[in-house]
């Protein structure tokens, strides 16, 4: 174990390794910072995804997983593998509750409603995960099942929304029941900036049949100026014009989303607006939502990690983010919990939002920049820990060239907060969270590639840029993310905590 010395570490979101290309915004980008770093400093490539991290095996990883298994310095079970675990196990079947819920729809004649994003990205949903849904309320022989589509165009390629739509489709027809009633993009029915207004379009299609009418579930893509991921609220219509599946007395709603962030916010207003229709509400997983909405699947503990090894200790630490990442570096970080210990500062940035990050690929980094240098110079900090959202979060927008000046941005950022590291005796390490921009395009498989604004199965960089006189080794042997919060504990001079299985890199 090394003398402990204070430090910073810097999540670069979808800071992903891979070979130069044509589909490599980061290696299109002028970095001189982050390439002196990596060629110069004890660095290695950790495993981000798959089993790695507690995802199925080949899953891209994802920024939520990232930040857990930073945190939680050991793999976490991800709740796509429990649900999957829960289906191809067949206890899904026989789940208590959803028996039970099916069973009155069948007697009562109600309708079964499954909200979700449909698309198998893995990071938020899997349209596959309906298959099985639709079996069992046939199982059960529910007489009518009501399918809310949410298109995607981020964790996926864009355009794609109607291959999914049409999987959906298939998934009705070979199980005898469901239908697609409602269509719409994710912007809207998954926003978590506290927008209500987007939200509020989602829920009414749900709720009450209101949105563009269109016939035919395919028809809702001819209407989005902006891809899949804004589709316009679309309700499908019967033959005189009536919405085919609002939301009636006595139905029951499923959310197929088995991560939480971004469909609390609709589960959330849902709840609150249809609590007078004595409507069953259920979640695949467990949500942190403000109401109570049971879940089929609960979700692993995360808990006994970086947070609480600190805190065990009386080591304060400064948490900073922009908004989009803010709960990353605390809740997740935390082991999914969203309370701040007495350790802890947060700091969440809430400058300017863009309403298009491909016009302003800088974001609010000056702002987050500038307060993880005023954290590094307080001598009460031992350590900092702050996410910089822009290559993942511009990367999404499937755009190389302003993803390509977000890693330019990042590397200035990078190259001041280094300054203030040296000029406060401070350490700095460096790690992705998952892989993205360094995968811009698809894979051609003899077709023309298209813009990729996904995540990846890439490996991510892990670089440790020692304090001044700081001796440190190099990192030897196959690296996780489960082995940086061992590895930030040993630089503040801490043991592990017994529930990690990761161990320090220097």
């Amino acid at each position: 174990m090394t003398a402990p010395v204070p430090g910073i570490l810097l999540v670069l979101d979808g800071w992903g390794h891979a070979e130069p290309s044509s589909a490599n915004a980061l290696t299109a980008a002028v970095t001189p910072c982050l390439d002196r770093l990596r060629a110069t400093c004890p660095a290695t490539l950790a495993d981000a995804s798959g089993t790695a991290v507690g995802l199925l095996p080949a899953t891209v990883g994802n920024s939520e997983i990232g930040h857990m298994v930073i945190g939680a310095g050991r793999p976490v079970p991800y709740d796509s593998v429990l649900v999957q675990e829960q289906i191809d196990s067949g206890q899904l079947r026989s789940h208590a509750v959803l028996s039970e819920v099916c069973s009155r729809l069948a007697e009562t004649g109600k309708a079964l409603h499954l909200v979700g994003l449909c698309s198998d990205g893995m990071i938020h949903a899997n349209v596959h995960h309906l298959q099985e849904l639709l079996r069992i309320a046939a199982l059960f022989s529910v007489p009518q099942v009501r399918i809310h589509a949410i298109t995607d165009g981020r964790d996926v390629s864009d355009n794609t929304a109607a291959a999914y739509l049409g999987i959906a489709g298939k998934y009705a027809a070979e199980a005898g029941v469901g239908d697609i009633v409602t269509v719409i993009g994710r912007g809207y029915a998954l926003d978590k900036s506290g927008d209500l207004k987007l939200t509020e379009q989602a829920a009414r299609a749900v709720m009450d049949g209101v949105g563009e009418p269109i016939d035919e579930p395919q028809d809702a893509l001819e209407l989005t100026q902006r891809g899949d991921e804004w589709v316009p609220a679309c309700v499908v219509t019967d033959k005189d014009g009536r919405p085919s599946g609002p939301v009636q007395d006595g139905d029951a709603v499923l959310f197929t989303n088995f991560r939480s962030d971004r469909i609390q916010q609709l589960a959330d207003f849902l709840h609150s607006h249809l609590a007078e229709r004595q409507v069953t509400l259920l979640s695949l997983a467990q949500y942190d939502t403000q109401a109570d909405i049971p879940a089929l699947v609960h979700r692993a503990d995360a808990g006994g990690g970086l947070a609480a090894q600190l805190a065990a200790h009386g080591v304060r630490s400064v948490r900073i983010a922009e908004a989009e990442k803010f709960e990353h570096v605390t809740y997740y970080l935390n082991g999914r919990d969203a309370t701040p210990l007495p350790v802890e500062e947060h700091v969440k940035i809430t400058g300017d939002v863009p309403a298009d990050y491909r016009s302003r690929p800088a974001m609010n980094l000056n702002l987050v920049t500038e307060a993880v240098c005023a954290a590094a110079r307080r001598d009460d900090v031992p350590l900092v820990v702050a996410n910089l959202a822009n290559i993942d979060v511009v990367g999404h927008t499937g755009h190389f060239d302003a993803t390509r000046q977000a890693a330019e941005h990042t590397d200035r950022a990078v190259e001041t907060i280094c300054a203030t590291a040296r000029a406060t005796g401070r350490w700095v390490l460096l790690v992705g969270d998952h892989g993205n921009a360094e995968k811009m395009l698809t894979d051609s498989d003899g077709a023309r590639p298209s813009p990729y604004g996904g995540h990846t199965t890439n490996p991510v960089p892990a670089v440790l840029v020692p304090a001044e006189g700081q001796d440190v080794g190099r990192p030897s042997g196959p690296a996780t993310l489960a082995d940086i919060a061992p590895s930030v504990l040993a630089l503040l001079g801490l043991a592990s905590a017994p529930a990690m299985t990761g161990r320090p890199l220097w």
